[in-house]
Order: structure tokens, then sequence, then C-alpha cells
């Protein structure tokens, strides 16, 4: 099935089903705890894991029509992602031990329970929910889009303030000066309702003597340097794969300037994060973790490598065991063997090696290093989507369309990536 949502689509119904799994959430919750209470990391009525689950599995779970256990499979393996995730970006921001309650050995039949009704609600809701927005204009869409992204971008602002100043030390203040400024009392208002939804908030607050290291633990600035190294290495990684069974050299790299492949970049943060709670358990666990989430990982990058940029970089269809073309057994297998050598082998060294970095220079070059992939990777963007708009429609249509065409010709991109194949209008 041809792959059609635009990206007002995903945002829309990433929007939606964030309120609409907010709601079953809260309701499940004042059922079982008698009263009201926002869990969610933002104010407004969102459950973004459910939202962001469902942006990511809707192209998916349509390339996998009729195939329902595959297609609960990935929906389960995709929430867990996310979840775990977002789970860790609350904890990275806050700057305190914050973080949703832990699940104990409940967590798993949750998120089994999550799954099953995210998947009814796309077999059952979500195509009486895909006919009535596609009966609505498509100036209202994106109106919704733009006006809800906005009050979602100021109130994860204002989420981010909160956490990041020390508003628990305010909230004994009340009716001082430091209150008196509307800005400190919509930080304390947030800081309150973040308390009920994460009890024992304020137990962090005060820090520790001790000398502060570069990148402690899983944070924001570790995980850029895990990307940068796990790109760059993966990328030479596949280019000497590909001189020994091809018989020669191939760029492998993602962008087009340096050799980064963003595929082993995001994997190997994905590996970071959700094998953190086996990292001590026995391989045969950490196999299993990283033969199924591996797996998702590369099925989902394919998806959506053809639906942003109409292309196909990898296709499996000739080979044994495959699912859709996209992944199979065979390369579940080899990630299963990455995630064990990952998480025993080379990230302890790395994790070591990274928090060595003198904080001043480490916190500068973290920032150059991310600017500069954002700006190669928007490049990157722009000429692979003019690549694949020339196929059918060479004139350049605006002086942007005339500098993509003259820098970033067919034979330069073809060189560039030889194995790229770009997807017919009929499939």
């Amino acid at each position: 099935m041809e792959i059609s949502y635009t990206a007002f689509d995903l945002l829309f119904y990433l929007l939606l089903y964030s309120f609409l799994g907010w709601c079953i959430q809260v309701g499940c919750e004042a059922i079982n705890n008698k009263h009201f209470v926002n869990e969610g990391f933002l104010n407004l009525p969102l459950n973004m894991p459910c939202g962001i689950s469902a942006a990511l599995l809707l192209p998916v779970l349509d390339t996998l029509t009729h195939r329902t256990v595959l297609q609960y499979l990935m929906t389960l393996i995709v929430y867990i992602l996310v979840r775990s995730l977002t789970d860790q970006f609350v904890r990275g921001v806050s700057r305190k031990a914050v973080a949703p309650a832990p699940r104990g050995k409940r967590g798993f039949a949750l998120d089994a329970v999550a799954a099953t009704v995210m998947l009814v609600t796309y077999l059952v809701v979500h195509p009486v929910i895909m006919g009535l927005v596609y009966l609505m204009p498509v100036w209202l869409e994106r109106t919704l889009v733009i006006t809800a992204g906005t009050l979602t971008a100021a109130d994860f602002i204002g989420v981010l303030r909160a956490l990041r100043t020390k508003a628990a030390s305010r909230l004994g203040t009340a009716g001082k000066e430091t209150t008196q400024r509307l800005a400190d009392r919509i930080v304390n208002t947030i800081w309150r309702r973040l308390q009920k939804a994460y009890p024992g908030l304020d137990a962090a607050e005060v820090p520790g003597p001790e000398r502060y290291v570069f990148a402690k633990g899983i944070c924001f600035d570790k995980l850029v340097w895990v990307f940068l190294v796990s790109s760059f290495l993966g990328a030479l990684i596949e280019m000497a794969f590909c001189r020994v069974t091809a018989g020669r050299w191939m760029s492998r790299s993602s962008v087009l300037y340096g050799a980064f492949s963003f595929v082993w970049g995001f994997g190997a943060v994905v590996l970071t994060v959700t094998l953190q709670r086996v990292a001590d358990k026995p391989d045969r666990r950490i196999f299993l973790a990283g033969f199924v989430i591996g797996g998702a990982y590369e099925y989902l990058c394919s998806v959506f490598t053809e639906l942003v940029f109409g292309t196909v970089f990898w296709d499996y269809s000739e080979m044994p065991l495959n699912i859709g073309g996209r992944t199979n057994v065979l390369y579940c297998i080899f990630w299963g063997l990455l995630a064990v050598v990952w998480i025993k082998v080379l990230y302890p060294p790395m994790d070591k090696g990274i928090e060595k970095l003198p904080p001043l220079v480490g916190k500068v070059a973290t920032w150059v290093v991310v600017f500069f992939l954002v700006f190669d990777g928007v490049l990157t963007a722009a000429a692979m989507a003019r690549y694949t708009q020339r196929q059918e429609n060479p004139a350049p249509g605006n002086v942007i369309d005339t500098f993509l065409d003259t820098t970033y010709d067919d034979a330069w991109m073809e060189n560039r990536w030889p194995n790229m194949v770009v997807r017919s209008e009929n499939g």
C-alpha cells in the first residue's frame, strides 16, 4: 500500500491521539485512585508518548495490512521505545530525580494493554477518524495543527522553566516579592502540578557538593556524542562491508558532507536508552531485546525514508524470511549480536571517555556538533527531495531549485548514494 500521509496529517494525528491517550490515562487513574490527577509531562491534556507512537505507527501499520500479529508486535515495540525515550528525556531535562513512578513487574503488562488499545483503535476507530479528516478543509487542518502546535511549544517551554529553576523553594514564599511577577506565579502553578504527578519530586532538589562531570549518566550531551561516534563508525563499517562483498568502495553516509550514517547513530541512541534496564542481565536477554528492537527500528527507518524522501535505500525482498523487504531475520540476528557487543563491550569505555571531557570544552563542542549535523541534515533533505522531484519535473521552480540542481545534480546524488531508488507514483 502506498504511504500517503503528509507532514500536517501526521502532526494532526499526533496531537489528536495525544489528547485521546490523555483522556484514557486520566480516566483510568481517576477510577483506580478516586481522584483526578494530570500525570502528563505537559499542562495541556496531551499524552505525548501515545501521540508520538501513533504518528510513527500509522504509515508503518499501513504496510502490514492483514498481518495482525506483526501489527501488534510493531505497535508494542514502538510504544515501549517511545515511552522509554520520553521517560529518559524527562529525567534528563529536569536536573532532578524526576521520572514516572517505577513500573515494576507490571510494566510490561501495562505496555501490552496499551499496545492492544492502540491497535484496536487503529483497526476500528482510525478509519472513521481518517474519513472525517479527509472531509475537513485543508486550511482548517493546518490551522488546528499550527495553533495546537504553538500552544504545545509554549506549554513545553513553561514546564522546562519550572523544572530548570528552584521553583520548589519558592512555594513557601507565596505572597512575597518573588511571586509577584506573573512568570513566577506560572512556574509555581506548574511546579505544584508536577509534584502531584511525580510524588517526591522535590527530594532531589538540592545538589550535592561533588565535582561537576560533563555528560554524567544518560543525558542529552552524552547521547549527542554517542550518536556522532556511532554514526561515523557505522558509515566506515558499511563502506568496508561493501568493499568486501561488492568489490568497490561505496559511500554509506546519510548526509551530503561527512561520513555519518544516521541509521547507525540513532540506532546506538535507541539501544543505549532502551537496553539500560537489561544491561546487567544475561547475554541472551540482551540479544533477544536487540533482535526485536533492532528489527523494528530498521523497519521504521525504511518506512520513513520512503515517506519523507520518496526513496528506497535498501530492499531485502530477495532474501529469505524478510518482512516487506524492509528487514529480515538475518539482520535481526545481527542487531541482537550488536546489542550484546554494544552494551557489554563498546558502550562502557565510550561512556567513561565522554565523561572525561573538560566540561566547558565538551559543552561547546556538543553544540558545534549539533548545529553542524542539523544544517547538514536539512541541506541533505532539501537536495534529496529535489532529486526525487527532478525525476518527473526537471525544470527548476525557484532559485532554491536552481541552486540544488546546479550543486547537487543527478550524477552527484547517484554517486553519493548508488543504491538509492526513487519510488514511482504507482508504488
